[in-house]
């Protein structure tokens, strides 16, 4: 019987580093247990870290909602680069493509998808989760909601009921 790699290992195979950084193991540990997380860090202070891991560890699918399309492409690139299957659908690619990333997903061959919050919205990708096993729910870059207003992608009200979805 194989053994489990530990969360150190994972950092090191996946991502290159030998240590984490300040409160990141301790979060990672905390997402592990399936406890509500909201992490607040400066920029480059390995928040994205603290949910890419425990998709490692984790049975199902996680699911990052995020704001920004061209930082889901460098996450997933960089993921990708890093072998872990990862993929992201929003408004910049064709029909045929969300269907290949949603097959991926159904099949299981993702670890990790990055969606915007207004895809979360649309009834057949809410019928599409309904199929998923997503074991996590990050929402990446959550601190535009207050620093650019109410009014700035009004689909992240819609989180709440992202969570009564999927619990």
């Amino acid at each position: 019987m194989a053994h489990a790699p530990s969360i150190h290992e994972l950092l090191k195979t996946h991502f290159g580093y030998d240590d984490f950084l300040p409160l990141q193991e301790q979060i990672i540990a905390s997402v592990l247990e399936r406890h509500d997380s909201l992490v607040l860090m400066p920029t480059g202070g390995g928040k994205s870290l603290c949910y890419q891991l425990p998709s490692l560890r984790l049975d199902g699918l996680t699911l990052v909602v995020s704001p920004l399309i061209a930082l889901m492409k460098d996450q997933v690139d960089g993921l990708k680069a890093n072998g872990l299957a990862a993929d992201f659908i929003n408004s910049t690619i064709p029909y045929g493509e969300v269907r290949r990333v949603q097959t991926d997903a159904l099949a299981g061959r993702l670890r990790i998808l990055y969606v915007a919050p207004e895809r979360l919205a649309l009834d057949g990708f809410q019928a599409f989760l309904d199929r998923l096993d997503v074991s996590l729910i990050a929402v990446d870059e959550a601190h535009c909601i207050s620093e650019w207003g109410h009014d700035f992608r009004p689909d992240y009200r819609n989180l709440k009921a992202l969570r009564s979805r999927l619990p």
